[in-house]
């Protein structure tokens, strides 16, 4: 008889109940990891994505400026030059350069163009020169000091030329208008002892201007700028010189400045509202 066939069955029993215990237990761990593992996957839920603040691409602009100018003028003429046998300038007529600084509102359409409307104050600068004539077997100069000053209102647009790090070149044009004043201008001819001056006059000119630069995008919403700009003041006049007494000094008239330009560089800010 073999040892299964000895074993009582009670035995047996005992057996069968614990292989039948195995099989209930491993079942139910079974199916409590699988519940716990679909409750976790329930309860886990990932962060919300934060949203992401694009950087205007349009809008309105205030902007600011300051800067020196390098002047410079085509010609000076006077009535007067006409009765002299010969004329000519020893020295060419200069103005110093000067402080300017602007405000103004644009409008920025899309990633490369914008535009906007400024007005700009040109800070008085000193001129002088000194010419030369002969007249009648006579001859004589003309020590000429005086100042300029200028407000300058413009429309301009500008093409930027792409996004690179935060480094945005630009190029640009604008239209408008200069009043130019021409003040305490005085004329001393030393050979002659003669003396005369002019009072303060303001015409107004058509001026044109070409612009190029650079900005950097220190934030979403504010831009310093580094500009060049090429600006044409048209022409300014002196009132009419007279003499210290009152009279004319020969042929009277005002001294006229032809083709005033200037050569303007910048530092400015532009902040996106």
């Amino acid at each position: 008889m073999s040892s299964s066939q000895r074993e009582p069955c009670s035995v047996k029993r005992l057996r069968a109940r614990d292989f039948v215990m195995k099989k209930i237990f491993l079942s139910a761990a079974a199916i409590m990891l699988t519940a716990g593992s679909t409750m976790a996957a329930d309860l886990y839920e990932p962060p919300p994505e934060m949203p992401v603040e694009l950087p205007p691409v349009g809008g309105w602009y205030l902007r600011g400026h300051l800067g020196m100018s390098n002047q410079q003028v085509k010609s000076i003429s006077h009535p007067g030059f006409a009765a002299f046998d010969t004329h000519e300038f020893l020295t060419d007529p200069t103005f110093d350069s000067g402080v300017i600084a602007g405000l103004g509102v644009g409008y920025q359409f899309n990633d490369w163009l914008r535009a906007d409307a400024i007005v700009e104050y040109r800070g008085k600068t000193d001129f002088s020169a000194l010419d030369h004539y002969t007249i009648g077997g006579g001859e004589g100069t003309n020590e000429y000091d005086g100042a300029k000053s200028e407000w300058l209102l413009m429309a301009n647009a500008y093409v930027d030329l792409g996004n690179y790090n935060g480094f945005v070149p630009y190029v640009g044009a604008g239209l408008g208008a200069s009043r130019n004043t021409i003040s305490r201008l005085t004329d001393v001819n030393v050979p002659t002892a003669g003396v005369a001056y002019a009072n303060d006059r303001s015409t107004w000119n058509l001026a044109w201007a070409l612009h190029a630069g650079i900005g950097y995008q220190v934030t979403d919403r504010m831009t310093v700028e580094l500009g060049y700009t090429y600006v044409n003041l048209g022409d300014a006049e002196s009132g009419t010189l007279n003499t210290y007494n009152g009279s004319s000094p020969g042929v009277p008239g005002k001294v006229k400045f032809k083709d005033i330009t200037s050569h303007d560089f910048k530092l400015g800010m532009r902040y996106t509202y």
